[in-house]
C-alpha cells in the first residue's frame, strides 16, 4: 500500500477526526469489531481514536481510508459530517477545556442514545459563559479604552467633582478639623468617628495597600508602609472608598472610576478645598504660584500636590491646565489635560504608554542638573506656547517627572515665570524628535542593532478579579486570621 508522505501534527483535530470516523463507519454499517479487524487493530483502540483520545498514526489512518472506500483527505476534512456530529464536537472540546474544568462538573458522556436537543443546550450553555467571560475580561486595550472614557469626565468637569468635596468637609467638620494640616492623628479620629480601628500588621496581603474588613470595621495598613505609599493617604483612600459606598466594581471601567474617586477624596482630606482655595488665589494674588509650596504647606506629595491644583484650578481660578507624569524613557504614564495641549494619543485616544515630545518640560527636566528645585520652561507647539513647571522623583521603577503645564497667557501668576529656557516642538511631526538627523542617520544607518527589551506584560491580559490583581483567597485567609486575634 501506497504510504502518503507525513502530516504536521496539528494537520487534523483529533475530536473532528473520530466524529468522521464514526460517521464513515455508520454509513458502511460495520461495527467498531467489524473495522477493527479490517485494519488490524482492537476494537478498543479504534473507539479510542473515534472518541478523540488518541491521535492514530498515519499508516492506520491510510488503512482506515482505505476500508471506509473514501480519501484520506476526506477523512481529515476540517469539517464536521453533520450537524449532529458538529454539536458532539463542540460538547467534547468544550468538556476538554480548562474553563469547563474549573466548574467542577461531571462530564457528560455522549451516546447515539443522547438527544440532540441535549447537545444543543450544553452547547449553547458553554458557548454563552465563554462570551460573557471574554466580555468581561479586561484586555490591555478595554483598559486603555476606560482610561480614554474617565478622561474625558475628568476633563468635562475640569477635574472638581463638588460632591466628593461636601462629603470630604462633611466628615473634617465632624472631627473638629481647622486649617491646620491633616495629621496621621487626625486622620486616625476620622476612622473613629466612622467606627473603624486602624491597624498597622505585619504580612499584608502583598497585592493590597490596604485591606477594609467590614465584619468587624476595621482598616488594616502595612506596619512598613507600601512603596510609593504614605500610610496617611494609604488609610484616607480606604476611608473614601467607604464613605462613598463603593461596591464591588462592575467591571475595569468601573474600577479605574473607583480608584480616581477615592484618590481624589483622600487628597480633599489632606488639602481641604477652602484651605487650599485660600492659599493658591493669594499666591496668584502675588504672581508666585508654585505647586512645591502647595506641597510643603500640606505636607503631600509633589504628585498629590499636583494632582489637587488640577482639581482646583478651572473651578476656582478659571485657570485650564495639564498635568504628566513620564518615566525617564519618555514614556507617560499619567496624564490630564483641559487646555487642548496636545499629548500623544494612539488611534483609540489612550495617551498612557505613549512617548511624549523629547523637548517637551516633562523630558527636558531629566537634562539638568539641579533637582533639587523645580525646572520651568516655554514650549513653542503646533498649538500654542505653554509654561510648565516640572520635578523629578525616584520610584523602584526608575526616576519620574512630575509636571504641571498652562497656556501662556497663565504663566504671569507663576513662580518661574521668567524663565530663559524654551524649546520648540513640532510633534505630532516625526521629523521633530522621532526620525534621527540626517547626520546621525549618515553615520549610523544600517550599523546598529539594539536587542529591544522584552516586555512580557504587553502579551498579558489586565488581572483579573472583582478587584483587579488582588489575589482573593490571600484577602481572605488574611482576614480569617486576623479575626482570631484578640
Amino acid at each position: 500500500m501506497l504510504i502518503p508522505p507525513p502530516l504536521p501534527p496539528d494537520a487534523w483535530d483529533a475530536v473532528v477526526l473520530g466524529r468522521r470516523l464514526r460517521h464513515l463507519r455508520a454509513q458502511k454499517n460495520l461495527t467498531l469489531d467489524a473495522l477493527a479487524e479490517r485494519v488490524g487493530v482492537t476494537a478498543s483502540h479504534l473507539s479510542l481514536v473515534e472518541n478523540g483520545r488518541r491521535e492514530p498514526k498515519l499508516r492506520l489512518l491510510a488503512e482506515l481510508a482505505g476500508a471506509l472506500g473514501t480519501t484520506l483527505d476526506d477523512l481529515l476534512a476540517a469539517e464536521a459530517p453533520s450537524r449532529r456530529a458538529a454539536l458532539e464536537i463542540a460538547v467534547e472540546k468544550a468538556q476538554r477545556s480548562p474553563h469547563y474544568a474549573s466548574l467542577q462538573l461531571p462530564p457528560v458522556k455522549i451516546t447515539t442514545r443522547t438527544p440532540t436537543e441535549v447537545l444543543e443546550v450544553i452547547a449553547g450553555l458553554h458557548q454563552e459563559l465563554r462570551r460573557r467571560m471574554e466580555e468581561q475580561a479586561a484586555t490591555p486595550e478595554e483598559a486603555r479604552r476606560a482610561n480614554v472614557e474617565l478622561r474625558e469626565e475628568m476633563k468635562a468637569c475640569g477635574n472638581h467633582y463638588p460632591q466628593i468635596e461636601q462629603e470630604a468637609q462633611r466628615l473634617l467638620e465632624a472631627v473638629g478639623h481647622g486649617d491646620r494640616p491633616l495629621s496621621h492623628h487626625a486622620a486616625a479620629d476620622i476612622a473613629e468617628h466612622l467606627g473603624f480601628t486602624v491597624h498597622l500588621v505585619s504580612g499584608l496581603p502583598h497585592s493590597t495597600r490596604s485591606v477594609t474588613d467590614l465584619k468587624n470595621r476595621r482598616f488594616y495598613l502595612a506596619r512598613a508602609g507600601t512603596p510609593g505609599h504614605e500610610p496617611r493617604s494609604v488609610l484616607l483612600q480606604a476611608i473614601g472608598a467607604y464613605v462613598l459606598n463603593q461596591s464591588e466594581p462592575e467591571d475595569y471601567s468601573d474600577f479605574l472610576r473607583q480608584r480616581v474617586y477615592t484618590n481624589y477624596f483622600a487628597a480633599a482630606l489632606m488639602m481641604p478645598q477652602k484651605q487650599t482655595v485660600r492659599f493658591l488665589k493669594a499666591a496668584k494674588e502675588r504672581r508666585d504660584l508654585a505647586i512645591e509650596d502647595l506641597r510643603d504647606v500640606f505636607g503631600v506629595s509633589y504628585e498629590s500636590a499636583a494632582h489637587r491644583f488640577t482639581n482646583l484650578a478651572t473651578e476656582h481660578m478659571g485657570m485650564t491646565c495639564h498635568f504628566q507624569k513620564v518615566h525617564e524613557s519618555g514614556i507617560i504614564h499619567k496624564a490630564y489635560e483641559n487646555d487642548q495641549v496636545l499629548f500623544p494619543a494612539d488611534h483609540i485616544g489612550a495617551i498612557e504608554g505613549q512617548q511624549v515630545c523629547r523637548y517637551w518640560t516633562s523630558r527636558e527636566v531629566f537634562n539638568v542638573s539641579d533637582h533639587f528645585r523645580a525646572f520651568n520652561q516655554y514650549t513653542d507647539t503646533p498649538n500654542g506656547t505653554y509654561w510648565c513647571t516640572a520635578v523629578v522623583e525616584g520610584h523602584s521603577s526608575g526616576l519620574y517627572s512630575l509636571s504641571i503645564g498652562v497656556p501662556f497667557k497663565e504663566a504671569k501668576w507663576f513662580r518661574g515665570k521668567d524663565t530663559q529656557s524654551r524649546s520648540v516642538s513640532r510633534c505630532p511631526d516625526p521629523t521633530c524628535c522621532r526620525l534621527p538627523s540626517p547626520d546621525l542617520e549618515a553615520a549610523w544607518g544600517g550599523n546598529a542593532r539594539p536587542a529591544a527589551r522584552a516586555n512580557a506584560h504587553l502579551l498579558a491580559a489586565m488581572p483579573s478579579g472583582a478587584f483587579p490583581g488582588v489575589d482573593e483567597v490571600e484577602v481572605f485567609r488574611f482576614l480569617q486570621a486576623q479575626s482570631g486575634l484578640t
